[in-house]
This record gives C-alpha cells, sequence and structure tokens, in this order.
C-alpha cells in the first residue's frame, strides 16, 4: 500500500507570508525570489533566514555582489528580525564576488559546493543569482553552458538536503525563457508600483509546488519591523453581500442607542448586518455611530472604530474618550501614507480580536477612499466589497458613515455606488421650515425586514440625537414651496409602498 510522504511546512517568520504560501515554505524546496530592483528581495530573504536559523538548522548566505557583507549588515541590522549572535552560531557569509570575476562557471559551481560540504547548512541563499547569469552573458558563455550550470547547480541542492533560495532581479519578459523558473519549486515575485505620488509594494506567489497558494497580487509594506505582508480578502464561493437570502425574520438584533431609532429599523439592527448611514456634512453621522458604540459597551459589546476624518486625538475629544481610555472601544490609526484596504482590513481584525469585538465602525467612506493609495482607490467598489464580505462573515455587525451632498432633486445613497453593499441604509438630510434648517431622517432600506417609512425630524442635544415627530404634510419641505416632484422625492426616500427591501 503506498503512503503519501509528508512534507514539512517551514513558517517563514513573516507576519502574513505563510497564508499566502498555504501553511509556509515546503521543506528540502528549491525557490526564486524574484523582482525588480528595490522591491525588498533581499530583506525579505534575510527575514526568512534569522527567522528559520538555528544551531540545528544552520543558514549559508552567498553573496555575489563586490561590496563586502559588513555594508549588508549595516542596514539589515536596523530591523528587529536581525540577531548579530546569530551570525557566528547558526549563519554564515560568504562573498563569491571574486570567484565570479575569473569567468569559470565551474569554479563558482564548485566553490559553493565546498562551503556548503564544509559548513552543511539546511538553507542555502544565493544572492544576487541574477549576477552570475550576466557574468557569464559578459564572458561569452552560451545558453546551453549556463542552462547546465543551473542544472547542476539545482542536482546538488538536491542533494545537499537544504531548503534554498536563488535572489534575482528579472523583468517579466526574461522570466519567459529563463531556465531557472521552470526548475523553481515555489516563486515569489516581488514588485512596487508608482502611481501619481504614490509607491505600493506588491507580493505574487506564481508557484508553490505541493501545496495550494492563495492567487493574485497582495500588498505588503517594509516598515522598521521589516516585511508585512496584507493577504488578499478572497470572497469565497457562495458569499454575496448582497445575497436575498440574508433575512432579520426571528435573528437577534442590537440596539443602536438612539430611543426611537430601534422602532424605526424594525426592532434594532439584525445582528452581523451592514449598516450604511449617509447624509450631508454636520448632519450628525459621526454621532449616531458613537452612540452604536456607547451603546454596545452599556449592553457589554466593544467595539472597533476606524475614523478616516478624524487623528485618534480628535476622536478622544468626543464621547467616545471615557470608552476608549477604559479600553473598551479600540481605535484603528488610519494616519499612514499609501494605505490599501487590505492593510486597513487586517488592522481592524487584529484589533477585533483583540478587544472581542462585536461591533464596527467605518467613519466615512468618503475619508477612507481619500487615504487610499490611488491605486486601490481605482477599484474601491471591489475592494470594499471583498472587505465587507470578510467582516460580516465573521459575525460583525457595520456601521458605515458616508457624506453626501444634499441636492435635494437628486436622491443618492452613496458617491461610489456602493449602496448595495449595505443591508440596511439611514439617510439623513436637511430641510428648510419657516427661515431654518432642520435635520430629518429616514430608514430607506432593512434588508428581509419591515421598517418605517416615516421622515423624522431630530434633534442633536448634549444628552445626543433626540428623534422627533414624524413629518405631517410638506409644506416648507424644500423650500416652502411642495411640488408634486417634492411629494414624489419623499416617497423615494421611504421607499415608496415597499414593507420589505
Amino acid at each position: 500500500m503506498n503512503k503519501k510522504v509528508n512534507i514539512r511546512r517551514l513558517k517563514t517568520g513573516v507576519p502574513g507570508l505563510d497564508n499566502l504560501l498555504g501553511g509556509g515554505l515546503p521543506e528540502f524546496s528549491f525557490n526564486l525570489i524574484a523582482g525588480t530592483p528595490g522591491s525588498g528581495k533581499t530583506t525579505l530573504a534575510q527575514q526568512i533566514m534569522f527567522s528559520l536559523a538555528t544551531t540545528h538548522n544552520r543558514a549559508l548566505y552567498f553573496t555575489v555582489l563586490g561590496e563586502p557583507a559588513l555594508k549588508m549588515f549595516r542596514y539589515q541590522q536596523q530591523f528587529p528580525f536581525f540577531d548579530i549572535s546569530k551570525i557566528s552560531e547558526s549563519i554564515r557569509f560568504v562573498n563569491l564576488s571574486t570567484d565570479l570575476m575569473e569567468g569559470d562557471l565551474g569554479l563558482v559551481l564548485s566553490r559553493i559546493a565546498e562551503e556548503v560540504k564544509d559548513y552543511g547548512p539546511s538553507l542555502v541563499f544565493v544572492d544576487s543569482f541574477r549576477s552570475v547569469v550576466q557574468s557569464a552573458n559578459r564572458n561569452g558563455h552560451g545558453g546551453n553552458e549556463l542552462q547546465r550550470f543551473i542544472q547542476q547547480l539545482v542536482m546538488q541542492m538536491t542533494s545537499w538536503q537544504a531548503t534554498t533560495f536563488l535572489i534575482g532581479e528579472y523583468s517579466t519578459s526574461e522570466s519567459e525563457f529563463s531556465p531557472v523558473f521552470t526548475v523553481a519549486d515555489g516563486i515569489l515575485w516581488l514588485s512596487q508600483n508608482l502611481h501619481r505620488n504614490s509607491m505600493v509594494r506588491k507580493m505574487q506567489v506564481v508557484k508553490m509546488r505541493g501545496q495550494a497558494q492563495t492567487p493574485g497580487l497582495h500588498t505588503f509594506r517594509i516598515s522598521d519591523q521589516g516585511v508585512q505582508v496584507f493577504p488578499r480578502a478572497i470572497v469565497e464561493r457562495g458569499t454575496e453581500v448582497d445575497s436575498t437570502i440574508k433575512t432579520a425574520t426571528g435573528e437577534e438584533r442590537v440596539s443602536m442607542g438612539i430611543p426611537g431609532l430601534d422602532e424605526m429599523l424594525g426592532g434594532g439592527l439584525p445582528t452581523g448586518y451592514s449598516l450604511l448611514v449617509v447624509g450631508p456634512s454636520g448632519s450628525g453621522k459621526t454621532i449616531l455611530a458613537t452612540e452604536f458604540l456607547a451603546e454596545g459597551i452599556r449592553r457589554g459589546e466593544s467595539g472597533v472604530i476606524a475614523a478616516f476624518e478624524k487623528s485618534p486625538n480628535q476622536l478622544l475629544d468626543n464621547k467616545l474618550s471615557a470608552l476608549v481610555k477604559a479600553g473598551q472601544v479600540g481605535v484603528i490609526n488610519t494616519r499612514s501614507l499609501d494605505l490599501s484596504i487590505d492593510e486597513t482590513l487586517h488592522n481592524l481584525i487584529e484589533m477585533i480580536k483583540k478587544m472581542q469585538a462585536t461591533r464596527v465602525v467605518i467613519d466615512s467612506l468618503s475619508g477612507f477612499e481619500l487615504a487610499l493609495a490611488p491605486e486601490f482607490s481605482e477599484d474601491f467598489r471591489g475592494s470594499l466589497y471583498r472587505m465587507i464580505a470578510e467582516l460580516t462573515g465573521m459575525g460583525m455587525t457595520i456601521l458605515m458613515t458616508s457624506e453626501l451632498e444634499d441636492r435635494y432633486t437628486d436622491l443618492r445613497f452613496s458617491p461610489f455606488g456602493s449602496a448595495f453593499l449595505a443591508d440596511a441604509i439611514i439617510v439623513q438630510r436637511y430641510i428648510e421650515i419657516e427661515g431654518q434648517f432642520k435635520r430629518v431622517l429616514s430608514v430607506v432600506k432593512v434588508r428581509g425586514s419591515k421598517h418605517s417609512k416615516s421622515i423624522r425630524l431630530f434633534d442633536i442635544t448634549d444628552q445626543g440625537i433626540i428623534i422627533g415627530e414624524t413629518l405631517s404634510g410638506y409644506a416648507g419641505i424644500m423650500s416652502g414651496r411642495p411640488t408634486a416632484s417634492d411629494c414624489n422625492q419623499i416617497d423615494r426616500v421611504t421607499g415608496g409602498g415597499n414593507e420589505h427591501e
């Protein structure tokens, strides 16, 4: 009876990378880390090396550049993963630049083999392998000789029983013809894309034999802590944010914390729903979101807020101050430049797990779009769809705000056309009554549930939002002279005669 060979997967020590690889790097695999200059190949390789290297799993790092290893140490030791004690205990650096200058690929191969035999490593890195190829071209070595050299090197690496890495700069066109891409067990492709004034780094697992990797391009960042990968959220088959199967009948509901609003929603907001609160500037969207979080705390439910229009210090000046200081509401830092939705989602999930939160506020989608790097804002609707699907799939109840210009004659629910993402929508508007602006709100939809069709006056006081009476008649709604179109507009805001969404 044949038994399947179990391949051990090595944890890379790079946050988020193991998820892309399908659990880690296969032991004894032959891997290529390729990409454009400055994309972070060496930093990624050394972060993996320092994480995996131990006295029982030693690493051998070959450099083929002219610069000494001390220069590399000077910069790499700025990262916390760099452990100087491992240099003498479990990591050895060997510079091959002199051997390469001789122009004899056989001598280079012999030197590598001798060092490996002498040191007995479990991990072998060659940086940059591209330099070997360039040197071969300069010295007139043909393609057959170079391919033979690569094949011999790969065969030796397999016999060493080591997990090996070749690091090099390649263009997309070169990858189609280079023999090393054919024989590699795993290929990581790194790139950095400039879009106007923004620079975004992305990673793709092109190939990983024997295991299912996560497809597509994924954002990563090189910070003071090193490389961190933010896997792209993928909506599983059968997961639909706007599924008509979703219904609130008989399900648990959460209170909004505003007297009268739960009644308008049909008994509260169903657990696990996403609510979009839209309205013009100053209409009270953030205050409503604050009451939503505060009510959760009163009921023993912690929350998280990602505030894109206010800094954390500004946020602490309002009602949330005591809740945040008490550790009952977590605040996501959204002040970083060139955000991606996947990075924001990663930070949200980390905070949700830390706080064991059940309520999430995104304030606002308008500010969120402005905080994104231009490359991500171009696909804002698609990325936001994946983000909301991921959060609601975790059982989170979400409140999103969005600023919307009040044009009076043009009813919209979102400047991005993303109202379809929401299971429920509340619209806030200004009206003019007897020469004064008044605030009104209406529940436009609650998916699968009855809800109020009334337009209600509301006011903002020291006690929060106070919902007033239902508008009776339409005198003064727009400019003191209501028309038939005004009445039709009101019917549209309340959903007309439809009791169900």
